[in-house]
């Protein structure tokens, strides 16, 4: 299973969608993901890669891991697990 499927996958159980509903344009608000589904998440994700994801969910602005939407978070996740 390829990192964009995975990680499309977690997203929508979190946001209670079907994967097919997720875009790589959509961003976790719009899809309605607060800030309680987002590290619930961060959490499954670094589960299923077995990755540490460099996110504080307490200053979100300062991070280095991009979350702005759907691709740029999996462009990230395919950086971590490839690194």
């Amino acid at each position: 299973m390829s990192v964009k499927v995975k990680v499309i996958e977690i997203i929508a159980e979190q946001a209670v969608l079907e994967p097919s509903d997720i875009s790589m344009d959509s961003t976790l608000e719009s899809l309605g993901i607060d800030s309680l589904g987002l590290v619930e998440s961060i959490f499954a994700i670094e589960e299923a890669f077995d990755i540490s994801i460099p996110f504080n969910a307490n200053e979100p602005e300062k991070s280095d891991f991009d979350i702005s939407s759907v691709a740029t978070i999996i462009s990230g996740i395919e950086k971590l697990v490839e690194g």
